[in-house]
């Protein structure tokens, strides 16, 4: 770095949270720190100081921080071919899509549509649900069923689905025929009829902390909707792409869904999002019905490409179960009084509190050196990078352990 390069980044790094409160738009509250690399599991602030990062990005870093195969296929696709519109195949493109169709298991009726991000490609499958009329006048089969609790994304479509009412207090009216139920079979067995076009379910609820569905509620959807005629459209922004163990949540649980939404790990970093739907919800999308300009761009499709080729090479599907199971056992065996729970699969793990301490136990655990996540009071998230191994759940233990002790 010369001596230019060093006076303009130390000056980046002046003030910076008076910068950003400056700069960007109050939606955004102040961050904790200002990150500026990573390795691996790990990411340095400013300051100089080290964190092991059991977010990921609220897993979105699959191969962690600076992976060479994902550094080595962006480089070389940029070089060559960063975006040309979607009046242009591109081969990235192409292979990440047939590459989806595999570990989805749609096999060839199935068909992708790329976005830029999760809310993206859940507007995508809010329009999906509203070709699915089931009757020539159109008019029967309006409703888009989601459940309470449930978290979808901030544009208007996928808040509509998003079952927070303080997300949604501020912007409604959102669109109509939405409607939230309870996460209960009966719920379901009440609410799902030949009116409804798409019931939308997180197989595991990360946004509300990691909280898994109710035995045989998914089984018991997909029989209702089979029955109905209504689309099952799972939403794995956040538990596909081999966080839960397998390639998407889904294939532990017993169901196959008409449509998977697909983000957040799929690029491990580079904004990406996916619809890919299955069987007879292929054929509901007609030329010009909807569209992206920067969607399945070659960079971010290249980047998708080397993510899911290293999760196969390197059995990143294996090392999420082994380590989940481990990163478990770690927690457990701290004897916490704080610790209530332990919920989710894989490495996305809800962490259920005795008392509502988790914003001080993130707050403590980022003191010492660890980045988790409290989504509410109640519970502590972690999703660390697929790619960790012992000494990483070694040193979680430790740090954890360390921050559960300064709350108690």
């Amino acid at each position: 770095m010369t001596d230019v390069d060093t006076e303009r980044v130390s000056t980046d790094y002046l003030d910076w949270e008076a910068r950003f409160g400056s700069a960007m738009m109050g939606s955004l509250a102040l961050p904790q720190r200002m990150l500026v690399r990573g390795d691996g599991c790990y990411v340095w602030d400013a300051a100089g100081t080290r964190y092991l990062d059991f977010l990921a990005g609220i897993a979105v870093n699959a191969l962690g921080h600076g992976h060479p195969a994902l550094v080595e296929a962006v480089s070389a696709q940029i070089a060559s071919l960063a975006h040309v519109s979607n009046y242009f195949a591109t081969p990235p493109q192409l292979r990440l899509a047939e590459t989806l169709r595999r570990i989805t298991g749609a096999g060839d009726r199935g068909r992708v549509f790329f976005a830029n991000s999760g809310a993206e490609a859940v507007e995508a499958a809010v329009k999906l649900a509203r070709l699915n009329r089931g009757h020539p006048d159109g008019g029967n089969r309006r409703r888009i069923v989601s459940l309470t609790n449930s978290f979808h994304g901030r544009t208007i479509g996928s808040l509509s689905l998003t079952g927070k009412p303080a997300l949604r207090a501020d912007f409604e009216p959102l669109l109509p025929f939405v409607e939230h139920i309870d996460t209960t079979i009966e719920a379901l067995e009440a609410t799902i009829d030949d009116t409804v076009a798409a019931l939308v379910i997180e197989p595991i609820k990360g946004e509300a902390g990691v909280v898994d569905l109710p035995r045989g509620f998914l089984a018991r959807a997909r029989e209702l909707t089979e029955e109905h005629g209504v689309l099952l459209i799972l939403d794995e922004i956040q538990t596909g792409v081999g966080r839960t163990g397998t390639w998407f949540a889904f294939q532990q649980l017993g169901v196959v869904p008409d449509a998977v939404v697909v983000a957040k790990g799929l690029a491990g970093g580079v904004p990406i999002g996916a619809l890919v739907t299955f069987g007879w919800a292929s054929d509901l999308f007609t030329a010009g019905q909807h569209g992206s300009t920067f969607g399945g761009n070659p960079l971010a499709a290249a980047a998708g490409n080397a993510v899911v080729g290293e999760i196969e090479r390197a059995d990143l599907l294996g090392n999420a179960a082994r380590r989940g199971a481990e990163l478990r056992t770690a927690i457990t065996t701290l004897g916490s009084p704080l610790i209530a729970e332990l919920r989710g699969m894989g490495l996305l793990i809800g962490i259920g509190l005795a008392e509502p301490r988790a914003a001080a136990l993130s707050a403590a655990a980022l003191e010492r050196g660890l980045i988790i996540n409290a989504p509410n009071e109640s519970s502590i998230r972690l999703a660390p990078p697929l790619v960790v191994g012992d000494t990483e759940i070694a040193e979680f233990r430790a740090l954890f352990a360390q921050a559960l002790e300064s709350v108690l």
